[in-house]
């Protein structure tokens, strides 16, 4: 837990109402989502019992197993799920929209728009990637058949829940982190883990926390004590009344997610959200059209060289993710203003046109002066960014006590971001009394590292065995 959010969930308990750790949405919301609260049966292993969805709230479809252990009832169950979820995910694959690439002189096509699938919490998306993985390889002839649909209901599934791995991505999101992402309460982070009484701390406080902590549970999981009382003896005699029953219990929790859209809407949406939301798109493209022209249903378990270009893909996901949030967001970046990986000044020299012709040809490499009264923890040589100008760079040239007790002097040299010639453009370079942000945080693409191919990998990673000479 980070200083800010701390003091936010003391201020919390403080108050009685959660406190915002955020100024802005991190996460992309779609006007057309579709939702899925799933239920499963305690004690059996992914074991679908029930599910609400659908993309209107006021209209959400009921799936039911009434005898979870049945396997055609199991099966019947995801050929209507994936009747629901493949006529929404193809119905974003109609329109197109041209990007440009290679500076504008060629241009890719890729879908205008992609779903957005929202579960209530992390078990959820759990539930999703065991029932994905255990209907994807699924044959709809032979021995022991499914419907049509089951199949491809398993690769979307994971292809959602892979998603949901990735840092930044919004394919598939859950109510519950969607909602700690911007808020802090004043209870624990298990607590926080039941959507209603999370919800109910945002939105009217602490009191009405304590009045839903006993509600209905949000799943995938249901309530032991639900399951001895109402459920079993429902399931033992095949009452026709278990679908209304669980209609019920999931009702409540289909409300409150949406309330939590509606709620984070509400919120002005940070400016890097877009660019990560057309990298969904591109993901989506990528799949759609990977399913249309045939391919093969998703690897049971990556390869050696394939799991470690997917580490190293979440691995720079994550830090470009973090990096975005905070240029996104000051609250976000204050954190790294109280670590020293950041500091805010006012611009006291500047000279714009400075060239540097130390080297074979020369370069424009102007020089301005801030000053600070905040600690300034970096070294000379350290390259700095500010979030208002991303593709700049700043070189701590030298660092030294200002005239004012507590404050410092800093040197930057820039580079970047001011055009191809030895006269900066009009704005690129920070004027005197601007203020400025700037930081150790960067945007730059990182390349990543090189792998070797399958074949070329020992055998203990799945390249080929090492066969020892025969003896003479």
């Amino acid at each position: 837990m980070s200083t800010l959010t701390a003091l936010a969930r003391a201020q919390a308990v403080a108050s009685g109402r959660a406190q915002p750790i955020a100024t802005v949405r991190h996460l992309h919301v779609h006007d057309h989502p579709m939702v899925l609260v799933p239920l499963a049966m305690a004690g059996e292993a992914n074991a679908p019992l029930a599910a609400l969805a659908g993309t209107d709230p006021a209209k959400p479809e009921l799936l039911v197993v009434t005898q979870p252990r049945d396997r055609n009832e199991r099966f019947a169950f995801a050929d209507r799920l994936a009747q629901l979820l493949v006529a929404y995910v193809d119905g974003f694959a109609d329109a197109t929209e041209d990007i440009p690439i290679d500076r504008g002189k060629d241009v890719r096509t890729r879908y205008a728009d992609a779903p957005q699938l929202w579960v209530p919490n992390p078990g959820g998306i759990d539930f999703l990637r065991l029932f994905g993985r255990s209907t994807r390889f699924r044959t709809v002839d032979g021995e022991h058949p499914v419907p049509a649909g089951v199949p491809m209901l398993g690769r979307w599934l994971t292809f959602f829940a892979t998603s949901a791995e990735v840092p930044g991505s919004a394919l598939l999101l859950n109510a519950v982190q969607a909602l700690g992402l911007h808020w802090a309460t004043g209870q624990s982070g298990a607590e926080d883990a039941q959507l209603g009484v999370l919800l109910a701390w945002i939105e009217s406080g602490a009191e009405a926390a304590r009045e839903v902590e006993n509600g209905p549970v949000a799943g995938p999981d249901t309530d032991p004590d639900f399951d001895n009382r109402v459920l079993a003896p429902l399931i033992e005699r095949n009452a026709p009344e278990l679908p209304e029953v669980l209609r019920e219990l999931m009702l409540p929790t289909w409300d409150r997610m949406w309330r939590t859209m509606t709620l984070l809407r509400r919120l002005p949406v940070g400016e890097r959200v877009a660019t990560r939301w057309d990298s969904d798109k591109d993901v989506y493209t990528a799949f759609a059209q990977h399913v249309a022209e045939g391919g093969a249903p998703q690897p049971r378990r990556d390869g050696a060289v394939a799991a470690a270009a997917r580490l190293q893909r979440l691995e720079s996901a994550a830090s470009r993710y973090a990096v975005q949030r905070a240029f996104d967001d000051p609250l976000v970046l204050a954190e790294y203003r109280l670590a020293g990986a950041a500091f805010a000044g006012t611009v006291t020299l500047a000279a714009p046109d400075r060239i540097d012709d130390s080297g074979k040809r020369p370069v424009l490499r102007p020089r301005i002066m801030v000053r600070t009264a905040e600690v300034v923890r970096v070294e000379p040589g350290t390259s700095l960014t500010s979030p208002s100008r991303p593709g700049q760079k700043a070189r701590v040239v030298s660092v030294a006590p200002a005239g004012v007790a507590g404050e410092s002097d800093v040197l930057l040299e820039l580079s970047g971001g001011m055009g191809r010639k030895l006269v900066a453009e009009p704005g690129s370079v920070p004027a005197v009394g601007e203020r400025l942000m700037l930081t150790t945080l960067s945007e730059e693409f990182r390349r990543s590292g090189a792998l070797p191919d399958p074949a070329e990998t020992p055998w203990t990673h799945g390249g080929p065995p090492v066969l020892a000479e025969p003896p003479l």
